[in-house]
This record gives C-alpha cells, sequence and structure tokens, in this order.
C-alpha cells in the first residue's frame, strides 16, 4: 500500500472513530443561511454558546432582516451582540459583511450560491475581519461550496497523530482533507463537526487521551506534541 493510500485510510478511519462516538452532529446550527454566515463571523475567539445568546439578541432586535440590522448604531449593534465578547470589533465586521451583502448581492444568498467559489472566496477574504477559517465556515455551511473548514482542534489533532507539523499553514492542512477524502459536501460538513467536538471534549490543551475515540489510532508512545 502506497504511503498515499496509507494517509487516505487515516482520515477515513479517524473520520469513522468520530462518527461512531458522536453520531451525526447536523453541523452548522442556524435557521438561515444568513444566521449561519452571522454566526460565522461571531464565533471568532468565543465558545459558540455565547453566539448563540448574541444571535437570539440579534434576532428579537431586528429578526435577523440584513437591512434592520444595518440600520441599527453601532451602539446598538454591538449591545446586541455583546455576550459574544470583542462586541465593537464584531460589530464593525458584521456592518462591512452586511454592506457587501447588499451591494453586491443584493441581500440575496441565491445570487450568492450562483458565483463560483473561487471569486466568493475571493470577495470574503477582501473584507474586513474574515480570515481564511470565517471564510471557509460561510461557504461550506452557508452557501453549500465545496470547501473544507480547517481551525485549531483541527491543528491539534493533525499533530497529535503525527500526520502534520503543527506548524503548516491553513491551506496545507485544508489540501490534506481535499486531496485524500472524498469531495463530498455532506462528508466535509461532519467531519469538520466531528473535528470541532472531539477537540473541544477531548483533545484539549491537556488532552483526555483515555477516553477520546481516537485513542486506538495515536502514535506508539502516545501522542506527538504540542
Amino acid at each position: 500500500m502506497s504511503s498515499a493510500d496509507t494517509l487516505k485510510n487515516q482520515l477515513i478511519l479517524i473520520f469513522q472513530k468520530m462518527f461512531g462516538h458522536f453520531g451525526p452532529l447536523n453541523w452548522w446550527p442556524g435557521d438561515s443561511p444568513l444566521e449561519v454566515m452571522l454566526g460565522a463571523i461571531l464565533t471568532q475567539n468565543t465558545a459558540w454558546s455565547n453566539v448563540e445568546k448574541a444571535l437570539a439578541s440579534l434576532s428579537q432586535k431586528t429578526g435577523l432582516d440584513p437591512e434592520k440590522i444595518r440600520q441599527l448604531s453601532d451602539v446598538e449593534l454591538a449591545a446586541c451582540i455583546r455576550s459574544s465578547g470583542y462586541f465593537n470589533q464584531k460589530a464593525k465586521k458584521l456592518r462591512v459583511f452586511l454592506t457587501y451583502f447588499h451591494d453586491r448581492y443584493g441581500d440575496s444568498i441565491e445570487a450568492m450560491k450562483e458565483q463560483p467559489l473561487e471569486r466568493l472566496r475571493d470577495e470574503l477574504l477582501s473584507l474586513h475581519g474574515i480570515g481564511p477559517e470565517t471564510a471557509d465556515s460561510i461557504l461550506l455551511y452557508a452557501l453549500d461550496k465545496l470547501i473544507f473548514v480547517v481551525d485549531a482542534y483541527t491543528r491539534r489533532i493533525l499533530a497529535r497523530h503525527g500526520l502534520m507539523h503543527h506548524t503548516a499553514d491553513y491551506h496545507a492542512m485544508q489540501d490534506l482533507f481535499q486531496q485524500n477524502i472524498p469531495p463530498d459536501i455532506s462528508l466535509y460538513n461532519e467531519y469538520h463537526a466531528l473535528i470541532v467536538n472531539t477537540g473541544k471534549d477531548f483533545c484539549r490543551t491537556k488532552p483526555l487521551c483515555d477516553s477520546c475515540p481516537l485513542r486506538t489510532l495515536l502514535p506508539p508512545g502516545g501522542p506527538c506534541m504540542p
């Protein structure tokens, strides 16, 4: 078996182990593509529970209508999303995104979906406060584009299982998945969700290896640190 085949098998086995433990997670939490996009921005540097509170507050104030959100003052918008942390910065990011959403697509999710992935990604990355993880979360979870989302948990799990060095850049990690697992939106969606849950529950800064669903896949001698 070639090294490429071995890597593909490892990545599929990791998925199967996590799926066997957690089952389907039906990510991303959100009642609409717009809510998913807003959540992807708000979840930067905070727990999802804090984002849920922010979205609930914003929904109560505006019904998550993009025009009504844009009409809020900076103070009102920041107050709505206070629970998500860094609320003044995130208010600015939301306003920049929602202005782009209106000016470029007339607040139409369908118009966004019609655009090629590469063009949309470039547009999103050009916006203030949107980096690769946020852009790819919007593309995959809100717009059904075929792109794998990478986060800090992905980096940690890959490094500890000896699949990639912890200093690898975002796109190297993304390519690892996109070149070695089947190109399927549902699989990309579920795989990333499972990584997040595994990282949050087990693959912490101080890992809980003994109870982790991936414990039998660790390299000899335990996890490669960090």
